[in-house]
């Protein structure tokens, strides 16, 4: 009898297992499909649209100030999965109790629903007539790169690579204005050259007089917070990198300091002139 009930409880974990991974495949291949419906027909290289670039990167390496000031430069919209969950956070929706406890927690959230927030950015984005995007934060896995590639023809992925201890203190040291949602930076980071490596130093991104009083931390930004996303990043990182490296799409960049050097540099590693940035830096 204890054999039995055994083989009943394997038998029955098995198919709950199934039918896990069942309704799973079948709510990334609802979700997928809403991602091929939100992106515009005829997208492919050359007919009319802007870049279609991804930026790769660990939590805090500075994806989004790099993807946003691309943005502004080419002309395409810069969508940040990060702040994709944060805005479903703030509506208080169905998904918002699901997803603060992912992220609290440091976990990455399901295949299913990143590319749903991301087929209903898109499906915006074509009703405002915006051809190409700036993708940060997506694609995680090699199965997001899979239906991604399935859907659409990314040019080029930019994999942005900082410093380990310089990640951690940038990641501690991020700073949001409550009242108008500007970015910062406290943190003063200034690593020796040791071991053949240069010295490397990134200044503070210091808020305007009117934001100081106004600034708040992340809740997700504790150090062991901090310290297993990227972990768990690293984890799931490197097939994503072989995944486009191999299809010769991969553009590795080593972030040099903070982002007057870090800018330039990486204008340069993509054949870009910024003649606004130029013209303020000689004001």
């Amino acid at each position: 009898m204890a054999v039995l009930n055994r083989l009943i409880i394997c038998r029955s974990a098995a198919s709950l297992r199934n039918f896990c991974t069942e309704s799973a495949e079948a709510g990334l291949r609802r979700a997928s499909s809403a991602l091929s419906s939100a992106l515009p027909v005829g997208n492919s290289k050359g007919k009319g649209r802007g870049v279609q670039w991804v930026f790769l990167g660990c939590p805090g390496v500075g994806k989004g100030t790099y993807a946003a000031r691309l943005s502004s430069l080419l002309g395409v919209p810069h969508i940040a999965t990060g702040d994709l969950v944060r805005q479903e956070l703030s509506f208080r929706g169905p998904l918002s109790s699901q997803l603060a406890d992912i992220v609290n927690q440091g976990k990455l959230i399901s295949d299913e629903i990143i590319i749903d927030l991301l087929s209903k950015r898109l499906e915006d984005a074509q009703a405002k007539g915006e051809m190409g995007f700036i993708l940060d934060g997506f694609p995680r896995t090699v199965r997001q790169a899979e239906i991604l590639e399935g859907v659409t023809d990314i040019d080029l992925v930019i994999n942005l690579k900082l410093r380990e201890e310089a990640l951690i203190a940038k990641c501690l040291g991020r700073r949001i204005c409550s009242e108008c949602g500007g970015n910062y930076n406290v943190a003063c980071i200034d690593i020796k050259s040791e071991d053949g490596r240069p010295r490397m130093y990134m200044p503070p991104l210091l808020p305007p007089p009117q934001c100081e009083s106004k600034l708040i931390t992340r809740s997700d930004d504790t150090e062991e917070v901090v310290k297993e996303r990227l972990r768990v990043y690293n984890d799931m990182s490197r097939p994503v990198e072989e995944f486009y490296r191999s299809r010769g799409k991969l553009l590795e960049f080593d972030l040099p300091g903070g982002i007057p050097e870090s800018w330039q540099k990486l204008l340069h590693a993509l054949n870009l002139d910024d003649h606004d940035d130029k013209r303020t830096a000689a004001a």
